[in-house]
């Protein structure tokens, strides 16, 4: 067994490209070798080496009461004794329907899919026939799945690697994707006058996760809201990462901006593959067996993920908000009182339990300004953190997260490791 676990990397190069299932998780990035994880639990990941590290990628932001949370293993177990796979209807997807919708009230209807990538795509393509226009604009940094046409100038993974367009995807599949820098509204805005007409929707991260955490300036979504109505385009929210993160209603809740349609995951799957779009009601009677928008899925609403699912957002309130908002309050104003003390030039962004450590001067408000963040300070960072038994996102370009696990010892634990690695970073 021992040999096995020391030859995993390469056993994993040989099976996988790059030797992983998502590119993030190569460390590549940040110029070390990945880590394989054995178990998970609370604030905690342990891997095949007996190294455990304090979380703070929780599953990307899907794990807000941390790792294996006994309620959810016990829904599961539950759930496994009534079947795991069925591909017809159950009530378990009418109960869970019913949970989003209520704490999401802009969704009058529901689909779900398995990922947050089949939502979005299947969103787009219903905003597409319901305007019966084809273009759609996106903003620079922001990532809505690996759909053809939405690998333009996107976050995640393909900033990290500095890649705005992926290969493979054919010109005439990005030419109606508009993309505009996030927070920029004047220019949306002389375009879409210019071009009545033709934009189906205007899909946007209400706060983006995945250039790191950037948050919308003052007016900029209530902005989107008023454009798209005023020029018949639908207003997507992409919150499969603000969804039951920011709050229980999410983005469009904090903000006060109510959108057409709705994509959502991570958190509302309890930590298995899930998807979500939704929208007026108007709008999803196009989707089929009602409408011609043809979507589908064999795993779509697995009773599994609704056990799951239903296990998390039944438990989450204010207090528990309050909480985690505290925790990561304290934990991000130490990170720049340590910068200050060290002489670290750092910006910290955060909303909610999200954040992003930038090593910048510059204000974090789109891709250009995350951009000019010290990369190599970040990798640096990283290193050390980790070194220390603390994992940080292997990417500059990733969001960090906590969740109800991350103990009092957890932050100060880390803010000794950030404290050592600000005074060895250079």
């Amino acid at each position: 067994m021992d040999k096995i676990k020391k030859n995993l990397l390469s056993q994993s190069i040989k099976c996988f490209p790059g030797g992983v299932n998502s590119p993030v998780r190569s460390f590549a990035a940040v110029g070390t070798n990945p880590i394989f994880v054995s178990r998970a639990s609370g604030s905690k990941i342990y891997d095949t080496r007996g190294n455990d590290y304090i979380d703070f990628i929780n599953g990307w932001g899907s794990l807000i009461f941390g790792h294996s949370a006994q309620f959810t293993v016990g829904a599961l177990k539950k759930q496994l004794k009534n079947g795991f796979l069925y591909g017809i209807s159950s009530e378990y997807e009418m109960r869970f329907a019913k949970k989003l919708m209520e704490s999401y009230p802009s969704m009058d209807m529901v689909r779900f899919t398995n990922s947050g990538t089949e939502a979005v795509m299947s969103a787009i393509r219903t905003a597409r026939a319901y305007t019966k226009r084809e273009k759609i604009v996106k903003f620079e940094g922001c990532y809505h799945g690996h759909a053809d046409y939405l690998l333009v100038k996107a976050g995640s993974g393909a900033t990290t690697f500095a890649v705005t367009n992926s290969g493979g995807v054919p010109d005439d599949f990005v030419k109606n994707t508009i993309v505009f820098p996030y927070n920029e509204i004047d220019s949306l805005k002389n375009y879409i006058r210019n071009n009545r007409g033709e934009i189906a929707c205007i899909i946007v991260e209400p706060v983006a996760g995945n250039m790191g955490t950037v948050l919308p300036k003052k007016n900029f979504l209530s902005d989107l809201r008023r454009i798209s109505t005023k020029y018949g385009s639908v207003l997507l929210f992409d919150e499969i990462i603000t969804g039951f993160r920011v709050a229980r209603g999410g983005a469009q809740d904090a903000f006060g901006i109510k959108p057409d349609m709705t994509c959502l995951g991570k958190i509302a799957g309890g930590g298995l593959p899930f998807g979500a779009f939704g929208g007026k009601k108007e709008i999803m009677a196009l989707v089929s067996p009602l409408g011609k928008v043809y979507q589908a899925g064999t795993f779509s609403g697995n009773p599994l993920t609704m056990a799951a699912g239903l296990s998390v957002i039944e438990r989450l309130n204010e207090k528990i908000y309050k909480l985690l908002d505290e925790k990561t309050d304290y934990l991000t104003t130490e990170i720049i009182k340590l910068g200050k003390k060290f002489g670290m030039i750092v910006r910290v962004n955060k909303i909610a339990s999200m954040f992003t450590v930038f090593f910048t001067s510059d204000e974090v408000t789109d891709l250009k300004s995350a951009m000019s963040s010290d990369v190599k300070k970040y990798v640096r960072f990283f290193n050390l953190l980790f070194k220390k038994g603390v994992l940080f996102p292997p990417s500059q370009f990733e969001s960090c997260f906590l969740s109800q696990a991350h103990t009092d010892e957890d932050l100060e634990k880390t803010l000794n490791a950030v404290s050592d690695a600000f005074k060895n970073i250079n």
